[in-house]
């Protein structure tokens, strides 16, 4: 398998981390997000696109039931999960990061309408995962599994992007103890700094810490 990567952004460390967390056997290719849709993984006559799809397929081929179970219900939740990060989750993150962190290193002002619409739903949504892990220690119960390490990943440089975790006692210790310790993020961070350096400011701004 071939994953096209740009480590830079959110997306592609997500699989790249899942993949280092999975021990999938695959060929990483590294493309300048400015000239693709990223990430992208070819297996094959397969072409498949979505950060989120490109996790399951390879932990489904590779048969990776550590952390994403083979039974029937615990999927279903994973994949729950996996769908809510995709499509209200990171769109959340991405658009306080932008307005709360990226625009004032630019010198830009923050949109404070949208700056305050995103406050009240990113709440809205972290309430969610707050509830859940006030009852078990993981998104899907006692143990770990791809779901969480997939709605970590738009939280991942937290310290930098100013999202108000604080407020969610159960979710900031699930990121701080937790998922931002975990290793598979390692090499991840060693990939996105390496790239980094090449780019202009603005990229590093917006993508790295």
């Amino acid at each position: 398998m071939k994953l096209y990567v740009d480590p830079i952004t959110v997306n592609c460390r997500k699989v790249l981390a899942g993949f280092e967390l999975l021990d999938i056997d695959y060929q990483p290719v590294f493309v300048d997000l400015l000239h693709a849709a990223l990430p992208v993984l070819a297996d094959g006559d397969l072409v498949l696109f979505e950060p989120n799809a490109i996790l399951q397929y390879a932990a489904e081929k590779a048969q990776r039931s550590a952390f994403y179970p083979a039974d029937r219900t615990t999927r279903a939740e994973i994949r729950r999960w996996m769908l809510w990060e995709s499509s209200s989750w990171y769109p959340s993150c991405y658009i306080l990061m932008v307005e709360g962190s990226v625009k004032p290193r630019l010198g830009q002002p923050a949109d404070k309408r949208i700056l305050a619409e995103q406050e009240k739903n990113f709440h809205r949504l972290a309430h969610t995962l707050d509830d859940c892990l006030s009852r078990h220690p993981y998104l899907c119960g006692d143990q770990m599994t791809l779901a969480d390490l997939v709605v970590a990943a738009p939280l991942y440089l937290h310290p930098y992007q100013k999202l108000p975790i604080e407020h969610h006692l159960y979710l900031e210790r699930w990121l701080t103890e937790s998922m931002s310790c975990l290793p598979c993020w390692n090499p991840v961070r060693e990939r996105a700094s390496s790239h980094a350096m090449s780019r202009e400011d603005i990229t590093m701004v917006l993508f790295d810490n």
